[in-house]
């Protein structure tokens, strides 16, 4: 259960958020739990998980180790400040930050390097939704920003499917729409990698999840998680959705 604060909180908000949500996932040990605070909040929020379940990733990164690139942060400062894990190829990102397929790759594979778990973002606009283009796209992400790694790379990395037209629009995807793309995004991981990364790698939902919705999507068997932007910036909401 995957929470993207966005741009979002500063460091002192982002301890009294975990003042509160630590008890109430204190006993929350039937899934993992991460949390991706802004860059600026990442020391505050490693702190505050120190000695909890509670895992804590970056938003983004760069691919390059190090170098002239003002503005941009590495795979390897993103470890070294603590974090677990980082979100790559957001649709957001996508939408408004040029993000490709290639560049998705490249950004996993520097964060698989680093030592973290990447959480790679697939998923369709709404004119391919509208047009019937969803598995072309899907595929085509896949194959694109995923099907390029090795299988040893595949086992560390989180699948999120994400309905551009869902994210922050209060429209859901139904659990039924939800569950028909995981399985193609699945059987694109069958396909390249086999029966066994397709049963075991993990594909969470993400686009308007709320309390009140977590629950039916995560009855879906395709479903094995959920990426939570909006709901996970209050202590009380994602600490129900965690506990569904």
């Amino acid at each position: 259960m995957a929470g993207n604060w966005k741009m979002y909180k500063t460091p002192a908000e982002t301890q009294v958020f975990f003042e509160k949500f630590r008890p109430l996932v204190a006993s929350a040990e039937h899934c993992e739990v991460v949390i991706c605070p802004p860059f600026t909040n990442l020391a505050a929020a490693v702190k505050s998980a120190e000695g909890t379940r509670i895992r804590i990733g970056a938003q983004n990164l760069y691919w390059a180790k190090e170098g002239a690139y003002t503005g941009e942060i590495s795979a390897g400062m993103i470890k070294a400040s603590g974090c677990s894990h980082v979100i790559i190829g957001h649709s957001e990102r996508r939408q408004y930050f040029g993000e490709t397929d290639e560049s998705v790759l490249k950004k996993t594979l520097a964060a698989l390097e680093a030592g973290l778990n990447p959480i790679v973002c697939v998923g369709e606009r709404l004119e391919h939704r509208e047009s019937g283009q969803t598995e072309v796209v899907l595929i085509e992400q896949c194959r694109g920003g995923i099907c390029g790694l090795n299988a040893e790379q595949l086992a560390k990395i989180v699948i999120a499917y994400e309905p551009v037209w869902a994210i922050g629009t209060g429209k859901t995807a139904t659990p039924e729409i939800a569950a028909d793309a995981h399985r193609v995004i699945r059987q694109q991981i069958r396909d390249s990698f086999g029966a066994d990364a397709a049963g075991t790698v993990r594909i969470l939902y993400g686009g308007s999840v709320k309390p009140d919705n977590t629950r039916t999507l995560m009855a879906q068997p395709e479903i094995d998680g959920v990426l939570v932007g909006g709901a996970s910036l209050d202590p009380v909401s994602f600490g129900s959705i965690v506990n569904f």
